[in-house]
């Protein structure tokens, strides 16, 4: 689990954060699943959708 905070309020998002990656890759629509989350306050919303994970990139520097 990824510990993925809010930027505007810091509810923790991490949880979810894998299941919405998973979802809208498989090609469901980000909206209709951040609803099934039970993400409703649109700071969570904006925080999950602009985040990027850059642990491979991260991970390319480590000796």
């Amino acid at each position: 689990m990824r510990v993925v905070r809010c930027i505007t309020c810091g509810k923790l998002l991490g949880d979810k954060y894998e299941e919405f990656e998973q979802r809208v890759k498989k090609g469901e629509e980000p909206k209709r699943v951040l609803d099934d989350l039970g993400v409703k306050r649109y700071c969570c919303r904006s925080t999950i959708l602009t985040s990027v994970d850059l642990t491979e990139e991260i991970a390319k520097f480590k000796r």
